[in-house]
């Protein structure tokens, strides 16, 4: 396989629906709860280092700045040239999720603590110096800039704060998952990641998802939505599901939590028993070579189904199970309801009450 065949595989995913395009238009207007702030940054440090400014949520990049873009910024508001907006989401705690502007405010962290001199050559009474070493009218500049903050409030609507987070953000385009990683920060994202880092999950699924767009977290958290909730409980906002999801989950005690994950392990080794490296993937009983992409639907409803079974009952029913799962994706119904409007609530609970039916006839109640 080629390194760009091998890009592809990694990037295309079947059967997540459509919700990744951004549609503002939707919501009405007077839903949108944004708010503009000013504060200084000497306020803004001192935020940040009382934790009430989360700065390093897993999908942002590491501060790689080089000192010669921190010094501009530096130098531009020492000459009071105007910065751009900053962005950021307020959570259920009332803390700020940096948005748009993580690079900008960690250069003020570090020139302010001590982290960077100046690389100004065209400006001698800065270049070479720490933010100690500034002339104290320097200094006051620095801390009395006023940085204007829009706040995405924790009120605005799921889809709605995801599409607004989306908008504005300047950096390299986020997934829905590296977004919903930032907003719902806790031992719920703590737990995604976890998993997914698990050899059994990176064989079952063929490490074919790609993990710095976090589709391997988004597929954890497909399963603890589906394992946690009543199948009623989706209401066609795949968005919205798996934002509950996360939420739900910050809630958990670790006796649940490590509840889930055993699940999650039992679904995953009784995939891999009965398909091997098909698992999660349309394809046919005398399949050889190339795989098909994963297909998000179809783990979905083999994930879950498959983890209340016992491993050993799996393999002693594994024949009758694999002609039943053939027979399935052969039906019309079925494969549109993996393929076709996936998050539609018809779809979804069609190939969930499809898939519960086999294996009550294969393996019991």
């Amino acid at each position: 396989m080629t390194e760009q065949q091998s890009v592809v595989e990694l990037e295309e995913i079947e059967g997540v629906g459509n919700q990744d395009d951004e549609n503002l238009g939707e919501y009405p207007l007077d839903t949108m709860l944004i708010r503009s702030e000013s504060r200084t940054i000497h306020d803004v440090l001192r935020r940040i280092g009382q934790s009430q400014f989360i700065m390093d949520p897993d999908f942002q990049r590491d501060f790689i700045w080089p000192v010669d873009k921190q010094s501009k910024l530096i130098e531009s508001v020492l000459m009071r040239i105007p910065l751009p907006v900053f962005y950021v989401a307020e959570n259920d705690d009332g803390k700020m999720v940096v948005v748009d502007g993580l690079q900008r405010l960690s250069t003020f962290r570090n020139f302010v603590d001590g982290g960077l001199r100046l690389r100004l050559p065209d400006h001698p009474d800065l270049n070479g110096k720490q933010f100690a070493e500034l002339e104290s009218k320097f200094k006051n500049r620095i801390e009395d800039c006023n940085l204007t903050l829009y706040v995405i409030d924790s009120k605005a609507p799921e889809r709605a704060r995801l599409d607004i987070f989306d908008r504005v953000n300047s950096g390299v385009p986020l997934s829905r998952q590296q977004m919903r990683n930032c907003l719902y920060m806790g031992q719920a994202t703590r737990f995604l990641k976890q998993e997914a880092e698990r050899s059994l999950f990176q064989q079952a699924t063929g490490g074919s998802l790609n993990r710095a767009q976090m589709r391997d977290r988004e597929f954890i958290n497909r399963f603890c939505g589906f394992q946690l909730s009543p199948l009623n409980d989706y209401r066609g906002d795949m968005d919205l599901f798996l934002s509950e999801t996360l939420k739900r989950m910050n809630a958990l005690d670790h006796g649940e939590l490590d509840r889930l994950s055993a699940q999650l392990r039992v679904g995953l080794a009784n995939n891999y028993e009965l398909f091997g490296r098909y698992a999660f993937r349309k394809h046919t009983s005398d399949q050889e070579g190339r795989r098909s992409f994963i297909n998000a639907s179809l783990w979905d409803v083999m994930s879950t189904g498959l983890s209340v079974y016992d491993e050993s009952k799996v393999k002693e029913k594994q024949a009758s199970l694999l002609s039943a799962f053939y027979r399935l994706l052969d039906d019309v119904d079925f494969s549109d309801a993996i393929t076709l409007g996936t998050n539609q609530v018809i779809r979804v609970r069609r190939r969930f009450e499809m898939t519960s039916k086999m294996f009550r006839e294969v393996l019991g109640a």
